[in-house]
C-alpha cells in the first residue's frame, strides 16, 4: 500500500483500530475533534463502538468499565479535558487496567486558547491525578510516528497493565503528512482472562477495585504499583539523537513539534561548521535518565539548551538527569506560538562563543599570490 495523506488525528483514529481498538469513548474539543469525528464514521465499518459521553468525566468511567473488561480500549482529548479525566486516570492505574489515553495538547492554562502548546508536560508526567501513580507518556513529533507509538502504547499497556499517553500538541494533530501503515508492525492484543471482568462462567471470581480500607493493605499495593514502576523505568527509556559534527559543545534538548523545529535550526548551524546535537526524549515517562547522564558527563558537552512550547518544564527533567554538570538554558515559546527556527538559531548563538560563531558563518578566505617587490638599483 502506497503512503497516504492524513490529517494527525485521522491518522491516530486509524491506527487505533489497526491496532486492535475497537471501544472508544469521548467527548470533542478542539484540536483533538477530527480523531472522535473519524472514528464516528470509521469504527462502526469494522465493528466497533464508539459513544460520544456527556463530558470527559463520563467518557473516562466508560474508559474503566470498558478496560475492566479485557478490550484494547482508548479515549482522546485536549488539555482541560485531560484534567476532567484525573480523577479517573487515578482509579484506572490503581485498577491496573490497559487503556490508552490520547492528548492532543492545547495553550493554557484555564481555557487558553486552541492553538499547539506542551504546557501540559508536568501534568502528564508528574500529576496526572491523586496518588501515588505513573503513567506511560510517549511524544511523537510526526504523523508518522504518532501511527507508530499508538501502536506500541496498547502493547505496553497490556504488558504493564497500565495506562499509556500520546503526548500530541496540537500541530501534530492538526497536520497533514504521509503515513505508511504497512510500515508500521501491529501488535497482538494480550490474553487478559486471567484478571479481567468477563462474568465468572466456571471460574473464580474476578474483583476489579481501587479501595483499600486496611492501610497496610493499601500501602502493599503501592508497593507493588512502585515496583511496576521501577521495570517500566528500567526496560522503556526512548529517545532520539539528532546532528552534530562529531563532539557537540551544545545539547539542544526537545521534544514534539519544537524538536523537528530545532532540527532545522541544527541543520543550518551544522552546515555552517557550528557542532551542536539534538536529544529528543521520546519517552517523557520514563524519562531517558540514563543515556542523558551519560551525555552530559561527556568532556566535550558544554551546555544544553531546552526548547519548549511552555514555561520551562521539561527543563526540570534535564536539570534532575544531568544533575546541573553542566550549564542549561532554556528558550521558549507559549500561549499556541510555536517558536521558529530562526529564533532557535538566535537563541543558540547567544549561547556560544562569539569567535565560534563567527569563524564558522565566516567563509575562508582565498589565498593570494604575493609578489616580492623587485630591489631597487644603486
Amino acid at each position: 500500500m502506497a503512503k497516504k495523506l492524513m490529517k494527525g488525528n485521522e491518522a491516530i483514529g486509524e491506527a487505533a483500530i489497526r491496532a486492535g481498538a475497537d471501544r472508544y469513548f469521548a467527548y470533542p474539543i478542539t484540536p483533538q475533534t477530527e480523531v472522535a469525528e473519524y472514528l464516528a464514521r470509521r469504527l462502526p465499518e469494522v465493528g466497533g463502538v464508539f459513544v460520544q459521553a456527556e463530558s470527559e468525566l463520563g467518557a473516562s468511567n466508560m474508559i474503566f468499565g470498558a478496560a475492566s473488561s479485557g478490550k484494547r480500549v482508548f479515549t482522546s482529548s485536549s488539555s482541560p479535558g485531560i484534567s476532567l479525566m484525573s480523577e479517573a486516570l487515578s482509579y484506572i492505574t490503581s485498577a491496573e487496567l490497559p487503556c490508552v489515553f490520547i492528548n492532543v495538547c492545547r495553550a493554557g492554562p484555564g481555557l487558553g486558547g486552541i492553538l499547539p502548546s506542551q504546557g501540559d508536560y508536568f501534568q502528564a508526567t508528574r500529576a496526572s491525578g491523586h496518588g501515588d501513580f505513573r503513567l506511560i507518556v510517549l511524544a511523537p513529533s510526526t504523523v508518522q510516528e504518532a501511527v507508530e507509538h499508538m501502536m506500541v502504547a496498547f502493547d505496553l499497556a497490556d504488558k504493564y497493565r497500565n495506562p499509556v499517553m500520546i503526548f500530541a500538541d496540537g500541530l501534530i494533530g492538526q497536520m497533514m503528512e504521509p503515513v505508511d501503515f504497512d510500515a508500521v508492525e501491529t501488535g497482538t492484543p494480550a490474553d487478559h482472562s486471567s484478571w479481567a471482568a468477563t462474568g465468572a462462567n466456571g471460574r473464580e471470581k474476578h474483583i476489579i477495585k481501587t479501595l483499600y480500607l486496611n492501610p497496610a493493605d493499601n500501602e502493599a499495593h503501592n508497593h507493588h504499583l512502585a515496583e511496576k514502576y521501577a521495570t517500566i523505568t528500567k526496560h522503556e527509556q526512548k529517545h532520539e539523537m539528532y546532528g552534530g559534527l562529531g563532539k557537540p559543545e551544545l545539547i539542544i534538548t526537545a521534544f514534539g513539534t519544537a524538536a523537528r523545529v530545532c532540527k532545522t535550526a541544527i541543520d543550518v548551524l551544522n552546515g555552517e561548521g557550528v557542532d551542536i546535537a539534538l536529544f529528543r526524549p521520546i519517552s517523557l515517562y520514563p524519562f531517558p535518565a540514563v543515556a542523558i547522564d551519560e551525555l552530559s558527563r561527556k568532556a566535550h558537552v558544554k551546555q544544553f539548551l531546552s526548547v519548549e512550547m511552555n514555561n520551562g518544564q521539561m527543563i526540570e527533567d534535564v536539570r534532575l538527569y544531568t544533575n546541573n554538570r553542566k550549564p542549561i538554558s532554556f528558550f521558549g515559546r507559549q500561549g499556541g506560538i510555536v517558536p521558529s527556527p530562526e529564533e532557535v538559531i538566535d537563541a543558540i548563538r547567544n549561547l556560544l562563543p562569539k569567535k565560534a560563531t563567527a569563524a564558522a558563518k565566516k567563509p575562508a578566505a582565498k589565498k593570494t599570490a604575493t609578489k616580492k617587490p623587485a630591489a631597487k638599483k644603486k
